[in-house]
């Protein structure tokens, strides 16, 4: 056994050492000659072996949470895709005798001590070795393995190996999300836009679990358009705010240093009605109507959420117009958010291949939608045709007239 990092430190050394022997007595692996190699950008040991089929699944598992000291219950890896054609082939490739290599897994006796292998990287090529393995295929396979990790490393190593093109930038915001805190989390599980002990979908698709980035946009929308509760309406360049994915996102980090965003009554009175909102919409296209599906996650969009966050922020303070904002989602004659009558908004400048109001994500989508909801709260009379069309009317004259004003300033 050789220690490649010869600046280790000893108690350090011993610590490695120790395990590095648990494992070796353990998995017996096919290398007689050990070298413990050092990522110098965590200063991470781990070593690179091979292990028999038989011995890796039997004391490996997927199962693997990222915190596992605070939030147990909540995972590292993805979703395994069952139906992707490249692991159909890597299954039929395995049962055949095909031998894998860059499988990435922390050895740790601290959580789940019958299976001390935590898979963090490699979940499918696991899973088919796991699957071949049922038909007797017994080879040796190559695997990274990393010891003694603190959590900045663990972290490092779990993003390092879920980045490659085929990952969702959704699964990294859960994972950067899930390190940070709980907190989002509770909060969504508390307003209901996830159930009891659900975590957030690793990419967006139809159903009701929402993704981090959805999460954060209605929250960073509200806080946004609650700047301006206090200004004139037409005064206001509405601007909703879809967060960033798959990284940093500063106004997102910046926000939540103030915990009191948890315990804002008016943002999860919001919360809760969009909510009810979301489920009357699905409920009415799966139970009443029976067709237009698409129609039945219109509420997901992130332009109409964002638009719908933003506006009630606007109207915190407003509660009779706020009340008929809420009270969209008992417009029953129709579907709540009339999906129809979106569709078929548009503008003489669209282009072509505009498809209606709340299909794109771009601000002037976001700022005809909010127009839309502030107006609908007017009267509170839901969404129909016709305030459709003078909502899309009035953002683009709004827009002319701010920038009528700014030609004008440039004249003085």
């Amino acid at each position: 056994m050789k220690f490649i990092d010869e600046k280790i430190k000893e108690d350090k050394k011993i610590q490695i050492t120790d395990l590095i022997n648990s494992f070796i007595s353990e998995m017996k692996p096919l290398e007689d000659e050990i070298y413990i190699m050092t990522d110098f950008c965590t200063k991470a040991y781990y070593i690179e072996v091979h292990l028999k089929a038989e011995e890796l699944i039997l004391k490996s598992t997927i199962d693997v949470p990222i915190d596992p000291d605070e939030q147990g219950e909540y995972r590292a890896n993805r979703e395994i895709v069952e139906d992707h054609t490249a692991f159909l082939k890597m299954k039929e490739d395995a049962k055949i005798g095909r031998t894998f290599s860059n499988i990435i897994a922390e050895y740790n006796l601290e959580f789940k001590e019958d299976k001390p292998i935590k898979i963090i990287g490699g979940q499918h090529r696991f899973t088919a070795i796991q699957e071949a393995l049922v038909n007797k295929i017994n080879h040796y396979h190559e695997i990274k393995i990393f010891f003694n990790l603190d959590s900045k490393q663990r972290l490092d190593i779990q993003l390092i190996s879920n980045t490659n093109i085929s990952v969702s930038p959704d699964l990294l915001d859960r994972m950067f999300e899930t390190v940070s805190g709980p907190d989002l989390r509770n909060w969504c599980q508390k307003v209901g836009f996830l159930e009891p002990n659900q975590d957030f979908a690793d990419k967006k698709q139809k159903t009701n679990q929402i993704t981090v980035r959805m999460a954060r946009s209605f929250i960073l929308s509200y806080y946004e358009g609650r700047k301006y509760k206090n200004d004139k309406f037409e005064d206001i360049e509405p601007i909703p705010i879809i967060a960033s994915t798959g990284g940093y996102d500063e106004a997102w980090e910046k926000l939540k240093k103030d915990k009191t965003i948890w315990k804002n009554e008016n943002m999860i009175d919001a919360a809760k009605s969009y909510y009810q909102l979301h489920k009357n919409q699905v409920e009415y296209f799966q139970i009443k109507q029976k067709k237009n599906l698409d129609f039945a996650y219109k509420a997901l969009n992130y332009s109409i959420m964002s638009a719908w966050a933003y506006t009630a922020g606007v109207l915190e303070d407003n509660k009779i117009r706020l009340n008929r904002h809420f009270d969209l989602m008992n417009s029953n004659q129709i579907d709540p958010l009339n999906a129809s009558v979106l569709s078929k908004g548009r503008h003489k400048t669209d282009p072509q291949n505009y498809r209606g109001l709340g299909t794109r994500t771009d601000k002037k989508e976001r700022g005809r939608l909010t127009e839309l909801f502030y107006l609908q709260a007017e009267n509170g009379k839901g969404i129909n045709k016709t305030i459709v069309d003078i909502a899309i009317q009035q953002y683009h004259v709004k827009l002319a007239n701010f920038a009528l004003k700014e030609a004008k300033s440039k004249l003085i």
